[in-house]
């Protein structure tokens, strides 16, 4: 790519001498360098060997080795400049004799970026060419500006990958060691000793879980994910995660209720992640609702042929804009009626990619005061499961029918 500060460096192909001569003086008149080419091969070896800031072509030129008609030579070198990275940002004039529409058609196809046709006027050619010279300047720093930012944001990952990782062996010593304190392995403990020390340990095990979020959205994020795949029945599935919250519902005062058609065909995937991505959401439904929501778990025949799943509640809601950004990592909800909860902002994200990585997808109707839907489309089978280091969470659900014990397990975050 030619240095901005350098003068515009701009390549004329054209098979016909006297038109690369006239437009070599009339561009070398504004100001500008001038390369030349006389057919679609050594066009296209120009930009490669030194990249120019403009290219402007002759639709019908020698085709070489090409292998397509000399009529559409500068279609195809076009379409060529357009697909290579490297020089898919280079903008490209046709200038021809031809003034069809279907010409101007098959230019935008191409990829070209303006059409001038012959004789041109030098005044229409300088405006358009400083033109697509100032739109280049301009796209090339913003590609520059998100190469940057992709690095930095690669080096912070990096350093928090390398942080947690270095958190997770000194945090299990500490909960071991809490453990053996509280299970009397030191001596006796008075009853505020052992309030004090369990508030302890549910907090360093508050740590660990967010740790752990953090390690897996990193392994998923890395495409380390592997699927344990079997045969998932939708109904046992949602029986076996509400007999998994019985207890903690109770102690919330919430209900649920299950509405599983008899057309719910059964899927193939991960039900160690199902588990925990149907745990996140049910998580949410009770730390962002309140006391006594009633949460609806329901599966349905999807249009496409898999399973529609709902989690359902009838808390304060969420506002359309925080739709999409909710299952960023790190977002979470502020909003003034909803119960004020300590979360990593982990737990959507992880849903989010775990749903993904089974060819399904997640999404979330809602308003305010009127509850919130979160909905997990899934095929039957996942179309492409990645094969890695397994997590030991959940991805999309599958077709056959695990017993109820095999739901039963952890929570999101």
């Amino acid at each position: 790519m030619t240095d901005a500060t350098q003068t515009p460096l701009i390549l004329v192909a054209d098979d016909v001498p006297a038109n690369v001569e006239l437009l070599y003086d009339q561009l070398a008149m504004l100001g500008y360098r001038v390369s030349m080419a006389v057919d679609g091969p050594s066009a296209l070896a120009a930009c490669f060997d030194q990249p120019p800031d403009l290219c402007i072509l002759d639709v019908s030129m020698p085709a070489g080795e090409l292998g397509c008609d000399d009529r559409a030579t500068g279609f195809e070198v076009c379409r060529r400049i357009k697909r290579d990275p490297r020089t898919a940002r280079i903008p490209v004039i046709f200038v021809t004799a031809l003034n069809d529409t279907t010409d101007r058609v098959k230019a935008i196809e191409a990829g070209g970026d303006d059409f001038l046709t012959k004789p041109h006027n030098r005044q229409v050619l300088s405006a358009r060419v400083r033109s697509l010279l100032r739109l280049k300047v301009a796209t090339d720093a913003l590609e520059q500006s998100y190469r940057r930012l992709r690095e930095l944001q690669k080096m912070r990952d990096d350093l928090m990958k390398m942080i947690v990782h270095d958190l997770k062996t000194p945090l299990t010593s500490v909960l071991a060691s809490l453990e053996m304190t509280l299970d009397g392995d030191f001596g006796p403990l008075t009853g505020e000793m052992r309030r004090a020390l369990g508030d302890a340990e549910g907090k360093a095990e508050d740590l660990l879980a967010l740790i752990e979020d953090l390690l897996e959205v990193a392994r998923i994020e890395d495409a380390s994910l592997a699927l344990d795949l079997q045969p998932i029945a939708p109904r046992a599935m949602l029986v076996a995660l509400a007999d998994e919250w019985a207890m903690r519902l109770r102690q919330e005062g919430a209900r649920v209720s299950l509405d599983v058609s008899d057309d719910a065909p059964g899927i193939i995937g991960d039900a160690g992640l199902l588990r925990r991505v149907f745990g996140n959401l049910m998580q949410n439904a009770l730390t962002h609702s309140g006391r006594g929501v009633a949460i609806s778990l329901s599966a349905h025949r999807d249009t496409s042929g898999g399973v529609l799943c709902t989690v359902a509640d009838n808390g304060p809601g969420i506002p359309p804009e925080y739709h999409e950004v909710i299952f960023h990592k790190f977002e979470r909800l502020k909003h003034p009626d909803t119960p004020r909860v300590r979360s990593s902002g982990l737990g959507l994200t992880f849903c989010k990619m775990a749903v993904e990585a089974h060819g399904g997808r997640i999404w979330v109707q809602s308003s305010e005061g009127h509850g919130s839907q979160f909905h997990i489309a899934l095929p039957c089978v996942p179309p492409h499961p990645r094969a890695a280091t397994p997590l030991g969470g959940g991805t999309s659900p599958p077709g056959g029918a695990p017993a109820a014990s095999e739901m039963g397990g952890g929570r999101g975050g």
